[in-house]
């Protein structure tokens, strides 16, 4: 199966910026989606921003629309989540996703549809 490695993570004042990456073990044709979640302590995980690969399309979460910026670089095989006026709020464990074959819009925020995970990377935020 794909591996995926997230790397950036860190911690960072209020309204500072980082950006998280990760790469995958392969690249895959049938790979529609790409997408980055966070989870934070006895929450649920929660999509952040995912981009639709084959229609070049991307959503966010209204909490971080202004702020985040999805991306990928093809030749790395690598997908990217830039931070920006980072807040206390944003602190979590962050996780890369992908998905195969079949995707859909309406599901871009849906953990459970995505089939490949990394381990996550950590961003703390502190006030």
């Amino acid at each position: 199966q794909v591996q995926l490695v997230e790397t950036g993570g860190g911690s960072v004042q209020a309204g500072g910026s980082l950006t998280l990456s990760c790469t995958a073990s392969e690249y895959r044709s049938n790979i529609c989606a790409l997408g980055w979640f966070r989870q934070r302590p006895g929450q649920e995980r929660e999509g952040v921003a995912t981009l639709f690969t084959k229609i070049s399309k991307t959503y966010y979460a209204d909490s971080v629309k202004a702020r985040f910026t999805i991306s990928q670089d093809n030749v790395k095989n690598t997908l990217y989540l830039q931070m920006n006026n980072l807040k206390p709020e944003d602190t979590a464990m962050y996780y890369c996703a992908a998905v195969e074959r079949k995707c859909s819009t309406n599901s871009w925020d849906k953990a459970d549809l995505f089939r490949y995970w990394g381990q996550g990377t950590q961003v703390t935020v502190s006030s």
